[in-house]
């Protein structure tokens, strides 16, 4: 089944959640120095993944214009007015921040290597390993988050699912017209840029500075087409 991964993983986000909004009374102390270590971590696997690229100045290119096109769209605002309208809807008497908690969450647990990768291979090999286990990381991490910015963590899980199985079906589908070394590379540039990202996070999470990351992720969708571009002219 190509979409077991992505369910595992999305009903991973929402148990850790479940579980985090039960556990609300952890000590305020203890819910900081937990976010600052997941901050810090965030970081560290942001840079490991950044370091892959084998083509910075692609890297650097697809950023550049990636942030053009995301501040024209404004992809930051409309995520969190998609967050405030769910909270109108479904949230009227949670605490917590449900737009904030809905953008991080679904931010983290969507960029990275392991959903893209991961998401790949359920779709090309239909091998689940990887995204079972990112499944029981963003757990945790969705148990942490839900415990501090409350019920917007938990409806992450609907993007995560929808990305991730939208790559897997469309990985299936089409892994027999695209050559492998264009897969490759693909893959490499997409988790440089996107571990670029995942340290923009961890930024954010560590209060360093504020960065609107969601008008950053066009840079993933100009990489991908750089890069096949530069396949079909060469």
């Amino acid at each position: 089944m190509v979409l077991l991964g992505s369910l595992v993983n999305a009903a991973g986000i929402i148990i850790g959640s479940l579980l985090g909004l039960l556990l609300r009374r952890i000590p305020e102390s203890m819910k900081q120095t937990v976010m600052t270590g997941i901050g810090l971590f965030v970081m560290v696997l942001g840079l490991d993944m950044a370091l892959e690229s084998e083509q910075l100045f692609i890297v650097i290119i697809s950023l550049v214009f990636g942030a053009v096109i995301g501040e024209a769209i404004d992809i930051e605002k409309k995520l969190h007015q998609v967050g405030h309208w769910l909270e109108k809807k479904l949230s009227r008497n949670q605490t917590g921040d449900f737009a904030q908690g809905f953008v991080s969450a679904t931010l983290i647990f969507v960029i990275g290597a392991m959903a893209i990768v991961g998401s790949l291979d359920s779709g090309l090999r239909e091998d689940h390993d990887i995204l079972y286990t990112k499944s029981m990381i963003d757990g945790f991490t969705s148990m942490v988050l839900s415990s501090t910015l409350g019920i917007g963590v938990l409806l992450s899980a609907v993007p995560v699912f929808i990305y991730e199985g939208g790559i897997a079906v469309f990985a299936n589908v089409i892994h027999q017209y695209v050559p492998e070394s264009l897969l490759e590379d693909l893959i490499s540039e997409i988790t440089a840029v996107g571990g670029i990202l995942i340290f923009a996070i961890g930024i954010n999470m560590l209060a360093i500075k504020a960065i609107r990351v969601a008008n950053l992720l066009p840079s993933l969708a100009v990489v991908a087409v750089i890069i096949v571009l530069m396949k079909l002219f060469n």
